[in-house]
């Protein structure tokens, strides 16, 4: 059976998303949406209000969040030229989603996640921080304070990228990424970040599942990729993402069947004005992540 009314994978204010977290529930209501996950990224500051905002709309409400990792394998040129893309993400992005858990109750393994989760959310300001530094010494001067300001919980370099166009140095936060802020650019500076197997280990300590992210970004061919994750222990694949094409798709989905991995689904919403929208994304029931129909 296929379903639309599952969307794992979305942000808000709390990380680099462009709306607070009760407007995304309310747009997760408006697209037929009747499981939510909130993956802001490297924190969890959203998942209380969220749970609250979900639960008024009739909406099954599960926390995640989308941790930063280093690869676990290096992209492969064949595959990156045969996608159309000139270079891969330098971070893996490990979804985490804890559907047992109720944000409004004390739960002393998710505290523990917290805990170990803190130091990757502290280590954004720094890492920011430089990056203005960069930028001031290629003549483009930025109050860190004010970028800071634009981030609820995790600043990101969509932050800066809104500083920039509101200064006039760029003209869209697309063109600062492409100029200045992508991995490698001028003014990129990396952080400090787990590996999937570290990552791993501390979701399922608190209870949790993993999937990983958007796996197109990462340029490398899908046996290798199902096969590393697999032997890294993560539990699913985010096989249906908006940046998917349906072949894509179909071969991750197939490659997570053979090895009795699940799949999971999200349109990775930042906003509207993204010209993005959350929901709508086609998926077999029996597909997903068992902890997530139980």
């Amino acid at each position: 059976m296929w379903t639309q009314r599952f969307d794992l994978h979305s942000h808000s204010t709390n990380s680099d998303g462009q709306h607070e977290v009760a407007y995304v529930a309310e747009l997760m209501r408006q697209q037929g949406v009747n499981v939510w996950a909130l993956t802001d990224h490297d924190t969890t500051n959203g998942w209380e209000q969220a749970a609250f905002e979900a639960s008024s709309r009739g909406i099954q409400f599960v926390p995640g969040v989308e941790i930063t990792c280093t690869p676990a394998c290096p992209p492969m040129p064949e595959i990156l030229e045969a996608q159309g893309r000139e270079r891969a993400s330098s971070s893996w992005h490990l979804l985490a989603y804890f559907p047992q858990h109720n944000p409004a109750m004390r739960d002393e393994s998710i505290d523990a996640f917290k805990q170990w989760l803190m130091p990757r959310q502290l280590g954004r300001e720094p890492r920011m921080r430089l990056m203005c530094k960069r930028l001031e010494a290629l003549g483009m001067p930025v109050n860190i304070e004010k970028v800071l300001a634009r981030a609820d919980g995790s600043v990101g370099r969509p932050h800066l990228a809104e500083e920039m166009v509101k200064l006039g140095y760029v003209q869209t936060k697309q063109q600062a990424f492409e100029q200045w802020l992508g991995d490698g650019l001028p003014a990129f500076v990396a952080h400090e970040k787990p590996t999937i197997a570290e990552a791993v280990e501390a979701v399922k300590s608190a209870g949790g599942f993993t999937s990983l992210a958007h796996p197109v970004y990462y340029g490398v061919d899908v046996t290798v990729l199902m096969n590393t994750l697999q032997d890294l222990g993560v539990d699913a694949v985010e096989a249906v993402h908006r940046s998917h094409a349906d072949m894509y798709r179909y071969a991750l989905m197939k490659a997570a069947e053979d090895r009795q991995m699940g799949i999971t689904v999200g349109s990775d919403f930042h906003g509207l004005d993204y010209q993005q929208h959350p929901g709508c994304m086609p998926v077999m029931l029996d597909a997903l992540h068992p902890m997530l129909t139980e």
